[in-house]
């Protein structure tokens, strides 16, 4: 299932004010994003969708390396402490409250106001590993425009695969590298980290946990460089996950299916994530 994204983009800006008014500038790329560019070091923006997660986000928190130099928290409406938690913990985190529900709107809203050169998307409820951060930066630095976590490399694993879900992302995986002759070691895997400037080709416009799979295949379809790095994913730590394997393994299906035999359609939206990134030198044509 897919939703217009560009109507989005706004919405997803709208609520980094504490009254919720919409604020044109917020979409207007930083006026020193050139010098920003020249850095001998890239800013690393960390993207974390969160929902009821305020007894999680200390122990996340606490292990975000010093290259983070902006924390984004997509809030997915909590009832728990989660905005105050995150805040309190860390005063210069910019808070979005995502515009519609699941994985890869929240992601979509963080993506759009990030401004960091680089963006590196992970979870929180403590999953995914804040202290492996550096592995995907260096990757990009050493020349891969997009850089997936792998549990299946060596130095890689899993506390929380269970039998069901490691033979249906064995078989995702497998229906993946066929298809679309790529040699990926995980596909269903969310720590992620891209340039910046790559997402347009990437155009986020899924609503759920398929969005990491969509990921996955569009960087392949864009023909960008792509580097695998280990990860051990973790359990969560308190709470229980909004995963549903069935479910999700089918949307991720459907998604594959998609990708590969149906046209292209990041062409209509990336002109919206280039005038984002401040990539876009010209108007589109017929605009």
């Amino acid at each position: 299932m897919t939703t217009t994204f560009a109507p989005q983009i706004q919405d997803a800006v709208a609520t980094l004010a504490p009254e919720h008014a919409f604020d044109a500038h917020a979409l207007t790329p930083p006026s020193n994003l050139h010098q920003i560019r020249a850095n001998a070091r890239p800013r690393v923006s960390a993207v974390i969708p969160a929902m009821n997660e305020a007894e999680n986000l200390p122990h996340v928190f606490a292990r975000l390396p010093e290259i983070i130099d902006e924390v984004i928290l997509v809030d997915g409406h909590s009832k728990d402490d989660t905005i105050a938690v995150a805040r309190a913990l860390r005063p210069d985190v910019r808070v979005v409250t995502q515009t519609h529900r699941g994985k890869g709107n929240a992601l979509a809203c963080g993506f759009a106001v990030a401004t960091g050169d680089i963006i590196v998307m992970l979870d929180a409820d403590g999953s995914t590993d804040p202290a492996e951060i550096p592995l995907f930066v260096d990757a990009l630095i050493d020349g891969a425009d997009f850089v997936k976590g792998s549990r299946y490399m060596t130095g890689g694993g899993s506390e929380d695969l269970t039998h069901v879900r490691r033979l249906g992302n064995s078989f995702l995986n497998g229906t993946v590298n066929t298809l679309f002759h790529v040699a990926y070691t995980d596909l269903c895997y969310g720590y992620m980290a891209f340039w910046r400037r790559c997402l347009p080709q990437l155009t986020v416009d899924c609503t759920g946990f398929e969005v990491e799979t969509l990921l996955t295949l569009r960087a392949a379809r864009a023909e960008l460089t792509i580097a695998e790095v280990p990860s051990i994913e973790r359990n969560r730590i308190h709470g229980e996950s909004n995963l549903r394997p069935v479910r999700d393994g089918l949307r991720i299906m459907r998604t594959i299916l998609t990708e590969r035999f149906k046209r292209d359609r990041t062409a209509a939206q990336a002109p919206a994530w280039a005038a984002i990134t401040g990539e876009l030198t010209h108007a589109p044509h017929g605009a």
